[in-house]
């Protein structure tokens, strides 16, 4: 049995402070009355309002919110046919260099992967804007979301599967009817994963980037480096509070589809 002692209570203590007391901070100052962010001047919600007017600020919001939802989607597709064709096809002529190549932007350092797919944006003759980040991104969350859905597909039942064709469904069918059913937790927490990069990425979309396609972190790192304002901690609160959201409602989607399998589980073992 595990002894809470002394030491372990402060490291864990110290180490939650160390993670959470300056997001803590941000949101309060958020509330700040005072232009200055490090001097409490009284409770005010001004700051948020003041977003309203800040076009430039919320159009970068924009473009950051339209590419993390369909560099999202499409990572998870991408993702989720990797994963697939990882877990179900063991043996095929150059599995391993397309491995290689699902996972290599786990352990590539951002920076050379922008400045790979600014070098490839370039060769090809595509223009830089909106679209050159969402590939980018794509590129970037699809490995994360193969990890994800991989894991879940490792400890997949394919008797189910087998079950299902046995009575007549065709492949495609039993995919969409039971496989991807049962593994919609891992595919909506990839998802969610792959977003929540996206809304966080500044390197490769620095990159990436072109004249009218600016995201919230490039616009935010561009105004920090003149001095951090109240409307950035405002700003900065927003998107914690639209992560912590997502992961919530993660979590709370995963926890369900456990507790529904085991339901299932358990009334199919009665029934046998």
């Amino acid at each position: 049995m595990l002894r809470w002692t002394r030491f372990n209570i402060i490291s864990v203590v110290l180490g939650f402070a160390f993670l959470y007391l300056p997001i803590v901070l941000l949101v309060v100052f958020s509330f700040n009355e005072s232009k200055l962010v490090t001097v409490w001047g009284g409770f005010s919600a001004k700051w948020y309002v003041s977003l309203l007017s800040n076009q430039a600020l919320l159009d970068a919001a924009w473009v950051t919110i339209r590419v993390g939802l369909l560099s999202a989607t499409f990572a998870t597709i991408l993702g989720t046919m990797a994963a697939l064709t990882l877990v179900r096809y063991t043996r095929f002529r150059g599995r391993m260099l397309f491995s290689g190549m699902v996972y290599a932007p786990l352990v590539m350092p951002e920076v050379i992967t922008g400045l790979s797919l600014l070098l490839l944006f370039v060769a090809i003759g595509l223009d830089r804007g909106f679209w050159t980040i969402t590939l980018a991104h794509t590129t970037l969350t699809m490995c994360f979301v193969a990890v994800v859905v991989q894991s879940r597909l490792l400890s997949f039942d394919q008797s189910i599967e087998e079950a299902a064709q046995d009575l007549g469904a065709p492949p495609v069918r039993t995919f969409f009817e039971v496989t991807l059913p049962i593994i919609s937790p891992a595919v909506f927490s990839g998802w969610v994963l792959a977003f929540t990069l996206s809304l966080d990425d500044l390197v490769i979309a620095s990159f990436t980037s072109g004249p009218g396609a600016t995201t919230l972190p490039m616009k935010i790192y561009s105004q920090v480096r003149l001095g951090v304002t109240p409307e950035i901690n405002a700003v900065c609160t927003i998107l914690i509070a639209i992560v912590t959201v997502g992961v919530i409602c993660a979590s709370v989607v995963t926890k369900r589809r456990e507790v529904q399998r085991e339901r299932d589980e358990r009334a199919a073992a009665a029934s046998a």
